[in-house]
């Protein structure tokens, strides 16, 4: 099997701070949020809040049939769609040097836009009665005809952006969708990474998207108990601060485009960044339930500084998942500090904030945040962070941009049920 470098040449994101990679990067930057309020009569006061993408950009160059075939995506995939285009934008004119069947392609889709009945509610609306007791059949069938998008099945399928964009791309090697949640985008990435160090492609891109922001999905994650209560308004996502309560979802798309070290010598192009390891993991909890285990990312951390040849004292800073609830951030934070020890000088910062928490896109969106991070020598902020659980109080968890002189960082994502995936990434 031949291994291979990996380059990360191309980035893409469409989230509520803005409708490319510059826009995001300079809104990390200024420490501004996409998070705001949405005020509704029908839904309590800490739901009203999210981040919204109000804003995307379409290429302009999209052929009559596909742009016609673009009614089938929904919101979150168009998201997805736009990022992909702009990771991918600045090498379209050399994609015919690689063989349609040696481009990869991994969708990993956090999406929840269309779960719910919705689309039936004006139909239905027509033909119960004013108890909604009862459905007049005839009346339903007529106004469903009317009323009724006939795509809506389409609408709702995960792998919908997988088929449009592979047609679009023409990206026909190695691929799949992954349709879950944390750390979906990571394992998307992984598999991006892995066709091209095993030599089955030559370019590969890792795209995620998601949409938390709907009413079902608002309701379920409520009932999770995993959404902050917002008393602080738009400054209630705090991860690691000891007063946390929960995250604030929001939604976007994010897009790394990958070429093997051939390609992008041959290309002669300019690399955002080296992918040096990746890994993954699965803890439990003691009682084999859905909770969050005592250190859930500890081992995935040792696998991939194992994998990369690094060492922790190597990174410039950790980003940590970092949802906002008070189980989740303190087993991360146990974990970094077991594994640091001494050497808590590595800074921690929380990235979440300022999109929301997009899925599958925030997985992406964090290792593209993080690359900038580097190339502009800062550590970002973590936003609304002013001071943790004092077991923790060791470690240099940022509240304010700070400098950085090395190279590398470690970016980290974990989901329900204990499963992990990390990523360490090198900055030219």
């Amino acid at each position: 099997m031949s291994e291979r470098e990996v380059f990360i040449l191309g980035t893409g994101l469409t989230t509520s701070i803005g409708k490319n990679t510059r826009e995001n990067i300079d809104s990390v930057t200024a420490m501004k949020t996409g998070i705001a309020r949405y005020p509704r009569e029908d839904l309590p006061a800490f739901l009203q809040y999210k981040a919204e993408a109000k804003e995307y950009a379409l290429p302009p160059d999209i052929p009559p049939k596909q742009e016609g075939q673009m009614k089938f995506l929904n919101r979150g995939a168009v998201l997805g769609f736009c990022s992909s285009c702009e990771a991918i934008s600045g090498f379209r004119e050399k994609m015919p040097d690689v063989p349609p069947a040696r481009r990869a392609l991994y969708i990993a889709s956090g999406d929840f836009t269309k779960v719910g009945y919705d689309f039936m509610h004006p139909a239905l609306k027509d033909s119960a009665d004013s108890n909604w007791q009862r459905v007049d059949q005839e009346k339903l069938n007529i106004s469903a005809l009317n009323k009724v998008n006939p795509f809506y099945l389409l609408e709702s399928l995960h792998n919908n952006l997988f088929s449009f964009l592979s047609a679009f791309m023409e990206f026909m090697g190695p691929n799949t969708s992954l349709a879950s949640l944390s750390p979906n985008g990571g394992n998307a990435l992984e598999l991006a990474y892995r066709s091209i160090k095993q030599n089955k492609a030559d370019v590969a891109m890792a795209v995620g998207y998601g949409n938390w922001i709907t009413e079902i999905p608002v309701y379920e994650l409520e009932g999770l108990g995993i959404l902050s209560k917002c008393r602080a308004g738009v400054h209630s996502y705090r991860p690691f601060d000891k007063g946390r309560d929960g995250f604030i979802p929001g939604e976007g798309g994010a897009a790394v485009f990958l070429a093997s070290s051939d390609v992008a010598r041959q290309w002669g192009a300019e690399t955002g960044g080296k992918i040096l390891g990746l890994g993954n993991s699965v803890e439990f909890s003691p009682d084999q339930r859905l909770g969050v285990p005592e250190q859930v990312i500890r081992r995935n951390i040792l696998t991939v500084l194992k994998d990369s040849g690094c060492d922790i004292s190597d990174l410039a800073f950790i980003i940590p998942h970092g949802s906002g609830t008070q189980k989740g951030d303190r087993s991360e934070l146990r974990s970094i500090m077991d594994i640091t020890g001494s050497k808590n000088d590595v800074p921690v910062c929380g990235l979440k904030p300022y999109t929301g928490h997009m899925g599958a896109a925030s997985d992406i969106a964090e290792v593209i945040f993080g690359i900038y991070a580097v190339k502009n020598r800062t550590v970002p902020a973590t936003l609304n962070f002013r001071e943790t659980e004092k077991a923790f109080s060791g470690l240099k968890i940022s509240n304010a941009p700070r400098p950085c002189a090395k190279d590398r960082f470690l970016s980290i994502s974990y989901g329900v049920g204990g499963q992990s995936s990390s990523v360490i990434v090198e900055v030219a």
